[in-house]
């Protein structure tokens, strides 16, 4: 097998291989003698028909399975040989076509390789890493959701309130014409929730039972319905009832419902640190590893092999189309949505498998075991979901590539800048929403 390589441009490779005609020949032989010993042919007995029968009606087709199983592996060892790593599958194509057999058979093999580099992280990569402690204040106002969670609501005859339930009915128009949606029955609604469009909860105030109203509203530009976004709309209001809230009593029934086996107030504070420290930690170490990742990014400008970015595409795409309405077409998602996402998660990919690869870093099997832990400990069955993780091997592999990404970010943030940011627990878990940039007048004139 003589093979000859060329680069045509950046990743790509163009691997000429040329197999000799002895091989072939020889394994098309050693293919039609098997042939021959179960071919059944008119006039001849199961097993008993002349070779030089068998050849003159099968060789064609048995040289061409040859060839294809030939071409396969010679394309793989002539890879091996050359040391390429291919990236995707090649595609092949005939050498120089030949009247003469004996010169053998050659094809063309063109595909893309991995790239080749150092993975590079230093103390360029700049990380600030949020310092922040669980005060009192904190875990009270998570004892005033859980209460909230079980807020009451009783009938009132009175107008409504913010803060009040009230059970309507309601019918939208747009341009006069009802819509799809834009109609419930005895719906309950909470004023103040935000759960309607802006606009919508704010003019039922002051309503009481039996009111009827028409208000005017405009649904957001961007909302998610198309044929809806930015229209003016009318909505027809029936009030039937209207309740107000209260909260029930921290008490030993109250915390119990929690599933806090002791009742007292105290191990309800108690668990719930435990679990705001556990949603603290992930929060934490969530955005100290963007950052991580981010750095990486940026040092590590490497050129990515085109086939792997379409893979990433393609199950970007899968990923999406669960999400999304059955019979949502393929076509309907193009490939540009995906494009910078998918080039760079597959960057990424490269460069922290090379840190893995250069730092023989390993998933063993105790930080494996821990990290299932720490996924199974939200649950309310913690042992039910580390049985599960163990007992299903590609859930497994997923926690293993994760332990190893952690590793990698230690190594990371040993050479980085780090610096350390107090801040609050509000404030980690809840940051506020980037501001609107300003508009520029002097192009919307």
């Amino acid at each position: 097998m003589q093979v000859s390589v060329e680069t045509t441009q950046g990743l790509e490779r163009r691997m000429t291989v040329a197999l000799p005609s002895e091989d072939i020949d020889s394994a098309v032989l050693e293919r039609l003698q098997s042939l021959s010993k179960t071919t059944r042919m008119n006039g001849f007995r199961p097993g008993k028909v002349p070779f030089k029968v068998v050849k003159k009606r099968y060789e064609p087709q048995v040289r061409s399975e040859v060839l294809g199983s030939m071409i396969n592996r010679s394309f793989y060892d002539a890879v091996q040989q050359e040391n390429l790593r291919p990236a995707g599958q090649p595609n092949i194509e005939p050498g120089e076509s030949s009247d003469d057999e004996e010169k053998g058979f050659s094809f063309i093999a063109t595909f893309e390789v991995y790239p080749e580099f150092e993975p590079v992280f230093n103390d360029t990569i700049k990380v600030t890493r949020p310092q922040v402690s669980i005060e009192d204040a904190d875990i009270d106002e998570m004892v005033d959701n859980l209460r909230k969670q079980r807020t009451e609501y009783a009938a009132v005859e009175r107008p409504s309130q913010d803060g009040d339930q009230i059970v309507i009915d309601f019918l939208g128009r747009v341009d006069g014409v009802e819509f799809e949606g834009g109609k419930a029955e005895k719906a309950p609604l909470v004023l103040g929730s935000n759960q309607m469009i802006p606009g919508f909860e704010s003019q039922l105030i002051g309503l009481s039972a039996g009111d009827e109203k028409t208000i005017q509203v405009t649904f957001p530009e961007d909302y998610q319905a198309d044929h809806l976004a930015g229209k003016e709309t009318e909505f027809d209001i029936t009030v039937h009832e209207v309740k107000e809230s209260s909260l029930p009593e921290l008490d030993e029934e109250l915390v119990r419902s929690f599933g806090i086996e002791d009742g007292t107030i105290e191990g309800l504070r108690a668990d719930i640190q435990k679990n705001m420290e556990r949603e603290l930690k992930q929060r934490v170490d969530g955005k100290v590893k963007t950052q991580v990742m981010d750095g990486l990014v940026e040092l590590n400008p490497i050129d990515v092999p085109a086939a792997l970015i379409g893979e990433e595409i393609k199950r970007q795409k899968e990923q999406m189309l669960e999400q999304m309405p059955p019979g949502t077409e393929v076509s309907a998602l193009p490939d540009e949505l995906f494009t910078d996402q998918s080039r760079r998660r597959v960057q990424l990919g490269l460069v922290v498998g090379e840190i893995i690869q250069k730092k023989d870093i390993k998933a063993d099997a105790a930080s494996v075991r821990t990290q299932v832990e720490l996924l199974a400990s939200s649950y309310q069955d913690p042992q039910q979901v580390v049985d599960y993780y163990y007992g299903n091997p590609e859930m497994l592999k997923n926690v293993e590539g994760l332990v190893l990404e952690e590793a990698v970010t230690t190594a990371v943030l040993e050479a980085a800048t780090v610096t350390d940011e107090p801040t609050s627990f509000k404030d980690i878990m809840n940051p506020p929403a980037p501001e609107a940039p300003p508009v520029d007048e002097s192009e919307s004139s």
